[in-house]
């Protein structure tokens, strides 16, 4: 009874220690801030074009393409990321709070 108290107390610490690593295969948080940044003001952008809405929802997918390929990083590793990040609330508040601070330092000194 000991050893499987034991292994399982074992086995909780090696869990909690692996906690703050990312795994493999995810961006991590800055690079992630850097994308949510670009993808913004794309979305920013294409929204304030004189287009209809269906036309702006044909082009954001090419520019949104042209941020992944300028990273190269696959937009699939971008989603499998966001997702990893949306599954702690306090991580992604982290991660907006620094996307939207970065955009307001964009915005105050008209860069980009």
């Amino acid at each position: 009874m000991k050893n499987v108290i034991l292994r399982g107390a074992l086995f909780l610490v090696l869990l909690s220690c692996n906690k703050n690593k990312i795994p493999e295969g995810i961006l991590d948080e800055d690079k992630m801030v850097e994308l949510l940044v670009e993808i913004h003001f794309v979305e920013g952008l294409v929204s304030t074009f004189p287009v209809h809405y269906d036309s702006s929802r044909v082009l954001y997918p090419l520019f949104e393409k042209e941020i992944f390929e300028k990273h190269q990083i696959p937009d699939s590793v971008f989603r499998r990321s966001l997702e990893y990040y949306m599954r702690d609330a306090k991580t992604m508040d982290r991660l907006y709070a620094r996307t939207i601070d970065s955009l307001h330092v964009i915005e105050k000194s008209g860069n980009q």
